[in-house]
């Protein structure tokens, strides 16, 4: 007979024998879905049929339509039914069109006293089958529709209390990330305060130690340069690049070679250590080294004074020049 398969969404897979008159191609794009190709006579029941055997309530039906195809009535019989066999076909459904002879129809004279003739009934009755299968269908399809509006519905408030769940997590995110900025901004405003305070108590040193006219040289536990004063390059070639340079690495014009020497023994010994030295200009100083201790009294390096004592030098040479010749006259 004639018959064709298709997949689960009535799509044409395979056609076999005559089916010029139940399936012709629509008009427009080329569409392969029985549906869309269902002559008019048959689409309807061809439809229903097909969802019952697609939605497994069923594994096959049979449905009677009449065909009026302007030549007399034609009935065929319509057989929908799920593949099983062979497994590589299973899931694929299978059409088969039939033609069926008509009703019988009694001969004799035409009906009288308002009762219908066998034929004219026999077509009432499937007309009216028809159209009850038709209700029947329509309020499967709204039945299903509404499960699955019903379904639909519940997915979208457990997506909207989703969304709502996220946006409360957003929400209580974006306090956090508030409350943490108010807190590093906080903590900017007293980390500059206190950079402020450092830079002051800094420049209050520096002033100071200008201001006591008096070369001072910070070293540290390495006897590396720290800082110095200004007054300080005069005596030791020193420029802001030598900070981290050993002090044994610098040029001076001071007659001492022991003051590296000095200078690690006060570190280990603790005690300050305090002498009078010469340069090659013909100056003198008073060199004083001490221990650098910090905040926390931790010994990190040392600290070295020059005060310039050449005045008082040349007036105690001065003094001695004329003891020496008054004793002389004497």
């Amino acid at each position: 007979p004639a018959s064709v398969l298709t997949n689960e969404h009535a799509d044409i897979r395979y056609i076999s024998g005559r089916t010029g008159a139940y399936l012709e191609p629509a008009a427009g794009k080329a569409n392969w879905n029985v549906h869309a190709m269902a002559r008019e006579g048959l689409r309807f029941e061809l439809g229903a049929a097909f969802e019952k055997v697609a939605r497994r309530k069923v594994a096959r039906t049979t449905t009677r339509v009449v065909l009026d195809r302007g030549a007399g009535e034609r009935f065929v019989d319509v057989t929908v039914e799920a593949v099983v066999e062979p497994e590589v076909l299973r899931g694929m459904v299978l059409i088969v069109f039939a033609e069926v002879a008509p009703p019988p129809v009694a001969k004799g004279e035409p009906a009288r006293g308002g009762k219908l003739a066998p034929a004219a009934r026999a077509k009432l009755d499937l007309e009216l089958r028809r159209a009850r299968e038709m209700v029947h269908a329509i309020r499967h399809e709204m039945r299903t529709s509404q499960d699955e509006l019903k379904s639909t519905n519940e997915e979208l408030q457990s997506t909207n209390e989703e969304l709502q769940s996220t946006n409360e997590e957003l929400t209580t995110s974006k306090e956090e990330m508030q409350s943490m900025n108010e807190e590093l901004q906080t903590l900017n405003h007293e980390l500059q305060t206190k950079l402020d305070e450092l830079t002051r108590s800094n420049d209050d040193m520096r002033n100071l130690l200008d201001s006591t006219e008096i070369a001072t040289l910070f070293l540290d536990d390495a006897l590396c340069v720290r800082r110095f004063t200004a007054r300080m390059a005069k005596i030791v070639n020193l420029i802001p690049g030598d900070v981290g340079r050993p002090i044994t690495d610098l040029a001076s014009t001071l007659v001492y070679p022991a003051l590296a020497a000095d200078a690690h023994a006060v570190l280990h010994s603790l005690v300050f250590r305090e002498t009078t030295v010469a340069t090659n200009d013909g100056c003198w100083y008073s060199v004083r080294i001490m221990p650098y201790r910090t905040a926390d009294n931790r010994i990190d390096g040392v600290v070295i004074t020059f005060v310039d004592v050449t005045a008082a030098k040349k007036l105690e040479a001065t003094l001695r020049e004329r003891q020496a010749g008054g004793a002389e006259g004497a």
